[in-house]
């Protein structure tokens, strides 16, 4: 049953959009070597994963990158002891961090597979949740749609209705509730993850952060309407003209000033953890997940992420 016609004028709570951007950040191909840190640290979300170090990485071929592309990948080779490491995999994260800004994606293939968690998002590793988390491409075991999330420390929530044409799941930003679900909106298409995404060429998603709101769009490759300023990559953008979010998160009810700080933006893949692994069998995936990576490594030769840019406008 829906309620809508009985909600008062003031609950529908219309997008507020910011001015234009200038570029300042432009990483494209060998870029992510210069200025992206891979890290070498023990999953914080249990993943059955090892993440290595850049040098490490690009000895394995984990990461490779030409003038125009940037691949992360988890071994599809390897057979793992069950009382050894995890899955080779990389987990890369920006030097520098941001306040309010627009970051945009362009990614061609996103990983894929029973047992995979792929996320690109941002946040403060050191002062979480604190500092805020951003979840902008996120999902587990190729169920589709993306769900973009806020994660934020206490006092957070969304309002129920609000201008997006992603369909919110839950409205408590907070962290410490409902077990860190935070505040999620699934994307409309299915081609906005998963297998379908990387049948399609994938896509871009784009994110813009101030005090007032964080919005977050998707278009899929063959997307007439994709903006200009998104695909080509110009000095400035001007986010008036992008349309309808995807995912619409206004300060009306959560002071983003006071629960976002300077956060840095992240690539990784896990494998299995606390989100995968919860619902692999749910998800239609067979047996035990962590069993399923150890003794599986061709399973995971769709698992790597191809990014064409990533630019942050200020």
């Amino acid at each position: 049953m829906s309620f809508t016609k009985f909600l008062p004028l003031a609950c529908f709570i219309s997008a507020v959009y910011a001015a234009t951007y200038s570029l300042s950040d432009n990483w494209i191909g060998p870029g992510f070597l210069n200025t992206w840190t891979h890290e070498n640290i023990a999953d914080p979300t249990n993943g059955r994963v090892n993440y290595v170090n850049e040098t490490t990485a690009l000895s394995l071929n984990l990461t490779y990158v030409t003038d125009d592309t940037l691949i992360m990948r988890c071994d599809d080779t390897t057979v793992l002891s069950a009382s050894g490491p995890g899955r080779n995999s990389v987990r890369l994260r920006s030097d520098k961090t941001y306040t309010t800004h627009v970051a945009v994606f362009d990614i061609r293939h996103m990983p894929q597979g029973c047992a995979t968690w792929p996320a690109a998002w941002e946040t403060l590793e050191s002062d979480w949740p604190n500092s805020g988390e951003i979840d902008i491409l996120e999902g587990a075991n190729d169920v589709s749609p993306n769900q973009s999330t806020l994660h934020t420390s206490a006092n957070c929530t969304m309002p129920a209705t609000r201008t997006q044409t992603g369909t919110a799941t839950t409205n408590d930003c907070y962290g410490g509730d409902n077990n860190n679900a935070g505040c999620g909106v699934q994307a409309p298409t299915t081609d906005s993850y998963g297998p379908n995404f990387n049948e399609n060429g994938g896509g871009w998603y784009a994110m813009e952060r101030t005090t007032d709101f964080i919005q977050i769009w998707f278009w899929a490759r063959n997307d007439a309407s994709v903006p200009f300023d998104v695909s080509s990559g110009p000095a400035q953008i001007d986010t008036d003209t992008w349309g309808e979010p995807t995912a619409y998160f206004p300060n009306t009810d959560c002071d983003l000033a006071s629960h976002f700080g300077e956060n840095n933006i992240i690539f990784d893949l896990t494998l299995c953890g606390d989100l995968a692994g919860a619902v692999f069998n749910s998800d239609g995936c067979p047996g035990d997940c962590v069993t399923y990576v150890n003794d599986n490594p061709s399973a995971f030769t769709n698992a790597y992420w191809d990014i064409g840019f990533v630019r942050v406008y200020q």
